[in-house]
């Protein structure tokens, strides 16, 4: 015997203005109780680039982010189990981690992935996170 469950909808995470809306991707997908965020970068609800060449200006940017698309999923910061943190520069950990501790204070903390990568989509960009998170 078999039991099929119906396939959980796929509802798609905007904001106003949505800044990824251009780019042809959606900011996050809520499928049932979770949401998977897109990468978030250090941009303001217009597209723009926050913090050229300061690494924790853009950190907060893209976790201020990261805050709203969770926030407009009915998840929050507080909900995430797994972010993937993308860096140009592997030397900045230090500075995420102590934002990681202010963003992130919960216990269970978070799974993470801290990744260097040659480079991001637009070349001032110092770091994007992505992120799966719960909907209570």
């Amino acid at each position: 015997m078999s039991v099929t469950q119906p396939a959980a909808e796929r509802v798609r995470v905007s904001a106003e203005p949505d800044w990824y809306e251009s780019a042809g991707i959606s900011l996050g997908v809520r499928v049932g109780n979770l949401v998977f965020t897109s990468g978030q970068a250090p941009i303001d609800a217009q597209g723009a680039t926050v913090g050229a060449g300061d690494f924790e200006r853009q950190a907060r940017q893209a976790l201020a982010n990261l805050s709203t698309v969770l926030t407009n999923a009915g998840s929050s910061l507080a909900e995430v189990v797994k972010a993937t943190v993308f860096v140009t520069d592997i030397a900045q950990q230090d500075i995420f981690a102590k934002l990681r501790a202010e963003h992130f204070p919960d216990k269970p903390h978070l799974a993470e992935s801290f990744v260097e990568v040659s480079s991001l989509a637009n070349p001032e960009w110092m770091i994007e996170i992505e992120a799966i998170g719960l909907v209570r």
